[in-house]
């Protein structure tokens, strides 16, 4: 599938979650999944246009800090379901007073008053 129709398929689902004018973040992770997946799949060259495309959806891209790493320790500890990716976003979005996801990940529905957006 082309990047753009992925693009177009993204600002739809933003759509859905609340709305163009509707403020939306970006975990720093999803910036490095990016990085991480296209190069483990030697598509390279689809990172310089991937990353825009990200970075013109999002309104803010939300930085990892100690206190998340620290957070989603014990997040792992105590619910041994979630990754440890998965924790550090959780942390992450309870410090911001983040409630809602937007994600194809299933295993967010597991974490109590988080709210994922879409569900495959």
């Amino acid at each position: 599938m082309a990047l753009r129709t992925r693009a177009c398929r993204v600002e739809t689902l933003l759509d859905t979650f609340g709305g163009a004018n509707s403020p939306s973040s970006r975990g720093v992770g999803v910036l490095r999944e990016i990085l991480h997946r296209y190069t483990a799949i030697e598509r390279r060259e689809a990172i310089g246009p991937a990353l825009p495309v990200t970075l013109g959806i999002v309104d803010e891209v939300v930085p990892i800090e100690k206190a998340d790493v620290l957070r989603a320790g014990e997040i792992v500890q105590n619910h041994a379901l979630l990754s440890a990716r998965e924790a550090v976003r959780i942390a992450a979005m309870e410090r911001r007073r983040i409630r809602s996801i937007l994600s194809f990940d299933g295993d967010f529905d597991r974490w109590p008053g988080l709210r994922r957006i879409h569900r495959i």
